[in-house]
């Protein structure tokens, strides 16, 4: 694989790859919209995962996330883009190699005590290398793969493609909002030395929080593309499935936190609940992964999530209006907030009820996709929808962490937990908190 400066033939290819396999969708999309050509949706929608599975970079973390927004795609294809894995073949040593000269010099190896050649891990973005400092420590190397720069702009402008061809085929959800957002964030993610700076303000925004761990950061290690953090030991979540309910109900309770104290204390979100992104450690604490796609808000937003939570508790159609508009819904009518509050309602349900519940009383899959269905009918009778920017990240996360939740099995009370994050809230005390956090960061 070659480096950034002599990439232009794999640039090239990749714009070939990609533009095939959006072309052909859009292609599908058109003619069964204008020209009455059925379209076998599930069989082409399982040649667009074959296809994207077989890309490194961010069309894949793309596809992940799209997977969790209601009705941005065809539902065929977010039931495969949803099996898409971070899980890629790595680089090899050669590569490696190469790039780490190009981030540390020419003597990186005498800066270390050791250093695996195989890849621990490899992901859409880049891949992780275990090291030991100097010092002994156990260390995390996580080198970016060559030109991400170029496959981040063909792979946008291909799902730009994709996007405006679905938008032409159903008006019920306009996209261009997600479209800015998804650019941004993934730009964002190429940026290792932004990165290591959430590292920082995630260690300092979690550090009293029980049950939650932040690898430190090894900045003499680490570049715009290079991270080097301290290795955290830990297994994947879903081998505690068949534990007993107290264990599964702790690391349901230790999830809610690690992502929601800084939502609603700091106006700060970690966008990405991907399985690979936290692990539980041996005295089943959970270490809180990759910060690469993390959402900074103004106090007034998660003002505004409160308050969408308060419209629903009491049915107050007005108050939800005023919500959604400072989340950065515009031209809301009463039907169109009524709408909006069949998927919000879907997802408040566990924190409206004070009692313990479990979250598929209310939140099933099968319920879920009902919901998301009658919500798509409803939008597209009422003359669609532009989803604000700010939803996407906030949605993923809801849908996400509500998976775990869904896949432990746990049983809380969810509304007694909210309530506690939400106790004494003020916009001038989370401004206040999230000033001296970002300049503890760097940020």
């Amino acid at each position: 694989m070659r480096d950034e400066e002599s990439s232009l033939q794999g640039r090239l290819a990749r714009y070939a790859r990609v533009g095939t396999t959006m072309g052909g969708l859009a292609a599908k999309l058109a003619g069964e919209r204008f020209l009455g050509i059925k379209l076998e949706r599930e069989a082409h929608a399982a040649e667009l995962r074959a296809a994207l599975g077989g890309l490194k970079g961010p069309l894949m973390k793309v596809a992940q996330i799209l997977s969790t927004i209601p009705d941005a795609l065809p539902a065929e294809y977010v039931q495969e883009l949803a099996q898409l894995q971070s899980d890629a073949p790595s680089m090899g040593w050669p590569f490696v190699k190469r790039r780490m000269q190009a981030e540390l010099g020419a003597d990186w190896q005498q800066r270390l005590a050791g250093f695996e050649k195989e890849a621990a891990s490899a992901a859409s973005l880049g891949q992780v290398h275990r090291a030991t400092a100097l010092d002994g420590t156990l260390l995390a190397c996580k080198l970016q793969y060559p030109d991400m720069q170029s496959a981040v702009a063909a792979d946008l402008q291909q799902l730009k493609l994709l996007f405006a061809v679905y938008a032409r085929y159903d008006k019920a959800v306009r996209t261009d909002q997600i479209q800015d957002e998804l650019a941004e964030r993934l730009k964002e993610e190429l940026d290792y030395a932004r990165e290591a700076r959430h590292l920082t303000l995630y260690r300092h925004i979690l550090a009293d929080v029980p049950g939650v761990h932040v690898p430190a950061l090894r900045p003499e290690l680490s570049s715009g593309r290079l991270l080097t953090m301290e290795w955290v030991e830990g297994v994947k979540i879903t081998q505690f499935k068949d534990a007993p309910l107290e264990l599964r109900n702790q690391l349901a309770l230790q999830m809610f936190r690690a992502w929601y104290v800084p939502f609603y204390r700091y106006g700060i979100i970690h966008g990405d609940p991907h399985l690979g992104n936290y692990t539980v450690r041996a005295d089943h604490t959970i270490n809180l992964l990759d910060f690469g796609c993390v959402r900074i808000f103004p106090p007034t937003f998660v003002a505004g999530v409160i308050e969408l939570y308060e419209a629903l508790r009491t049915q107050d159609t007005n108050r939800a209006a005023a919500a959604y508009e400072s989340w950065g819904f515009r031209n809301l009518t009463r039907e169109l907030v009524e709408v909006l509050n069949i998927w919000a309602g879907f997802i408040y349900a566990p924190l409206l009820e004070d009692r313990v519940r479990a979250l598929e009383e209310t939140n099933n899959g099968r319920y879920g996709q009902a919901t998301a269905a009658k919500v798509h009918e409803e939008l597209r009778r009422v003359g669609g929808v532009e989803i604000p920017r700010e939803f996407v990240f906030m949605d993923r996360a809801a849908i996400g962490l509500g998976s775990v939740f869904l896949h432990l099995r746990a049983e809380l009370n969810w509304f007694q937990h909210f309530q506690e994050l939400i106790d004494g809230f003020s916009t001038e005390a989370l401004a206040a908190r999230q000033a001296t956090a970002l300049q503890v960061a760097g940020l």
